[in-house]
């Protein structure tokens, strides 16, 4: 069978300088990887679990064979833990936002993103049957005028999307003023709490419940593929929301359940990682060496250093590779062209001193 058209498209790509292709680590530093805290790393999960008899298939999806009383009691683990009347566990980030998004909103209403929003969110606003328009990243002035136009003098229900903390350049968006655009306009608050989970606020429970907005958001998702060190994701909501998402999410309905073990490490780590003050603040000592020019000025653990164009920044990385540092570049299309960079991960097992050199390798090198 003749398969040109895959070649053509993959030389195109290559031409470039954008052809993606799967890296094993090999054993360098680790400033790339999400897991923030080392819970994976240091296998936190692993010592809790230690003798337990962890059964790894569910057997179907939940409606079917996949429920169990393990999923449930972890559920309503998470919703007590952050303050929610309600969870649902999903197999990943991704099909929470998916799922989420493609079926919430109907013909005739509008979901109104941010431009940076990740892949799995867009996806899914492109998926529903909803009108949707995108606001200037973090823009507040700019999401009210999309309110401001869209809302006024109709019946239609207006859902507003974004991240706490964003993925690429690590800032936070202003949610007090978002929240209280969407109250004033009548409009119903999605977050995606992805890169926040388990690493802001006292107990790592996110930015939202840290400032006491979490009450006034339609819906929340907490991964636990990043800062938690396992798998899957959740959707935080009213007791309707839950029951919504059971009957018309179709990710949920169509996908075979996460298995136990998966369950298990989920409801370890959720009693793991509200007590990791200490690496908490190893983080913050991290990111306070990265305030100096050129760098995001992120108060995150994800930082970035913005060099433009594939190859240019694919270069940098090689140097730092050859500096036993493993930093990963972001290369068009996953960024706008021109906002190529490199994405650093800080971790808390990263030391001060490694973390110095690496800025000074990459300060020589540009």
């Amino acid at each position: 069978m003749d398969e040109d058209f895959l070649i053509q498209k993959l030389q195109e790509r290559s031409k470039t300088g954008a052809l993606r292709s799967l890296k094993l680590p090999d054993g360098q530093i680790d400033y790339y990887s999400n897991d923030y805290l080392g819970i994976a790393t240091l296998r936190r999960i692993d010592e809790a679990l230690r003798g337990k008899f962890l059964e790894h298939g569910s057997t179907g999806s939940r409606l079917l064979a996949g429920n169990y009383p393990l999923i449930v009691e972890t559920e309503n683990l998470i919703a007590g833990f952050h303050g929610a009347d309600a969870a649902l566990i999903f197999n990943s980030g991704y099909d929470a936002n998916f799922g989420l998004l493609s079926c919430i909103a109907q013909r005739g209403d509008l979901l109104i993103f941010d431009k940076l929003s990740h892949a799995s969110i867009r996806d899914g606003v492109r998926q529903s049957f909803a009108d949707s328009c995108s606001f200037i990243h973090n823009d507040t002035e700019d999401l009210e005028k999309k309110l401001k136009l869209h809302t006024a003098g109709g019946s239609r229900k207006c859902f507003v999307v974004t991240e706490s903390v964003f993925s690429m350049d690590g800032d936070i968006a202003p949610l007090s003023a978002m929240v209280s655009l969407c109250e004033k306009y009548g409009s119903y608050f999605i977050v995606d709490e992805a890169h926040a989970t388990g690493i802001v606020g006292e107990q790592g429970e996110g930015v939202l419940q840290s400032m006491d907005l979490h009450k006034r958001c339609f819906a929340r998702i907490h991964t636990f593929g990043k800062a938690l060190g396992c798998h899957g994701a959740v959707i935080l909501g009213s007791k309707s929301l839950r029951e919504y998402l059971i009957n018309f999410c179709r990710p949920f309905i169509y996908s075979t359940a996460i298995p136990q073990a998966a369950v298990s490490a989920i409801q370890a780590v959720y009693k793991i990682f509200p007590d990791m003050h200490q690496e908490r603040e190893q983080l913050k000592n991290l990111i306070s060496l990265f305030d100096r020019p050129g760098f995001s000025q992120s108060i995150t653990p994800i930082q970035c250093y913005i060099i433009p164009g594939n190859d240019k920044v694919k270069e940098a990385a090689a140097t730092l590779k050859k500096n036993n540092f493993d930093v990963r570049p972001i290369l068009y299309p996953t960024v706008p062209l021109g906002e190529e960079r490199l994405r650093i991960a800080l971790h808390s097992f990263n030391s001060m001193e490694d973390t110095e050199r690496l800025i000074s390798v990459l300060s020589d090198k540009t």
